[in-house]
């Protein structure tokens, strides 16, 4: 028996949009399924999604799905995965069918990062778009227009807005739209940075918005802009695609309501990391996790939580989960409404952007499978499960 006087019992969260132990090369996100996952429980949260590496055929995939199975062996909460393809080199039906026998429903392309040969093209975006409807799976998109990136190794972490400007997002965001009016299939927009692309989304696509083209957005774009990094500590916000203006940010309050999902796009560092001048030698990411629930109900209350477990379940095909009814996992999460500042952090790395931020709870109970996982503020492990 728990009191919860004074609390609310909410059905436990979904982040689809995590990056736990992301090989980035050089250097790998410092939280694992471990670190991330324990996390996500002190957020309220009790499944996540992670990326498979990103292949360019059927054979590779298979192997990237059986290391991130072992990556994720001792995550705390539920998981499963996105396939991710790059520039691929392949036939792609053969790639759908490969990912849909591993029991994979969602696939991530890149319309950017040609310099790292990740970036998928429109041709095989309008293929893959057509396959989304034949096979019944759900594309997700990174969506920044290449062509308008600019990637100087002059650049400082001030310029990164000069490296990836809105029109990026905004001018690629309105084409797949028409990819997705024009030849079907389903596409899931990622991390949405910008207020001016939802309102354009908005004014031109509201047949397909969040039926077929669907919006998700992340916690940080609806607390901080750009002048975060202007800041001699600006590093530490650095993230693709990059904080905007306070204008933009201001837009996509007020249209909060064509956000389809939130997610965190969690891929945290250690402050030494990311402490460098030159933007080339800064990785990219920042975590939050822990604290999107928190963010988010503060700016607009009890209409978060549908965006951050019901739609996504639904929209994922998973119906043991994302509401508090008869028959479904009792996986819940007790959220204590008494006004306070963030200063806990149960993260591996050695900051948070978020410290010192008002919010208007905290979880103190975390529940997984009818089992505690957070209680009365203390970590309980238990192992998870893939679904």
């Amino acid at each position: 028996t728990v009191n919860v006087d004074g609390a609310l019992v909410l059905p436990a969260l979904i982040d689809p949009h995590v990056h736990f132990h992301l090989n980035l090369g050089k250097i790998h996100s410092r939280d694992d399924f471990l670190s991330g996952s324990i996390q996500a429980a002190f957020g309220g949260i009790t499944t996540i999604i992670d990326f498979l590496d990103p292949v360019d055929n059927p054979e590779d995939l298979e192997r990237a799905y059986q290391e991130r199975m072992q990556d994720a062996k001792n995550s705390a909460v539920d998981y499963f995965f996105h396939a991710t393809i790059k520039n691929p080199k392949c036939d792609l039906e053969a790639f759908v069918k490969k990912m849909k026998s591993l029991n994979i429903h969602s696939l991530k392309l890149f319309t950017t990062y040609s310099d790292s040969d990740r970036r998928t093209y429109d041709e095989q975006i309008i293929e893959l778009l057509k396959l989304s409807s034949k096979y019944q799976f759900l594309i997700l998109a990174h969506i920044e227009n290449d062509a308008l990136i600019t990637l100087d190794d002059d650049f400082s972490f001030h310029d990164l807005n000069r490296s990836r400007p809105t029109i990026s997002e905004t001018s690629e965001a309105m084409k797949l739209a028409g990819y997705v009016r024009e030849y079907g299939g389903y596409l899931y927009m990622v991390h949405c940075s910008s207020g001016c692309t939802l309102e354009k989304l908005k004014n031109y696509y509201s047949d397909i918005l969040n039926k077929r083209f669907f919006i998700e957005s992340c916690p940080h774009y609806f607390v901080f802009t750009q002048d975060e990094v202007q800041n001699d500590d600006g590093f530490l916000y650095t993230l693709a695609p990059p904080l905007r203006s306070r204008d933009e940010m201001c837009k996509l309050r007020e249209h909060i309501d064509s956000v389809y999902a939130i997610g965190t796009d969690h891929c945290a560092f250690f402050r030494e990391d990311k402490n460098n001048y030159r933007l080339k030698d800064i990785p990219l990411g920042i975590g939050g996790i822990e604290y999107s629930f928190d963010v988010m109900y503060q700016l607009f209350g009890e209409k978060m939580i549908d965006k951050m477990s019901k739609n996504l379940f639904k929209l994922y095909g998973i119906f043991d989960r994302g509401e508090i009814k008869e028959g479904y996992l009792a996986n819940l999460f007790v959220y204590d409404l008494t006004d306070n500042t963030i200063d806990d952090f149960h993260g591996f790395t050695d900051y948070t952007v978020y410290k010192g931020m008002r919010r208007k709870g905290r979880v103190i109970h975390t529940i997984s499978r009818g089992k505690f996982i957070v209680k009365n503020m203390s970590f309980h492990y238990m192992p998870a499960k893939k679904i």
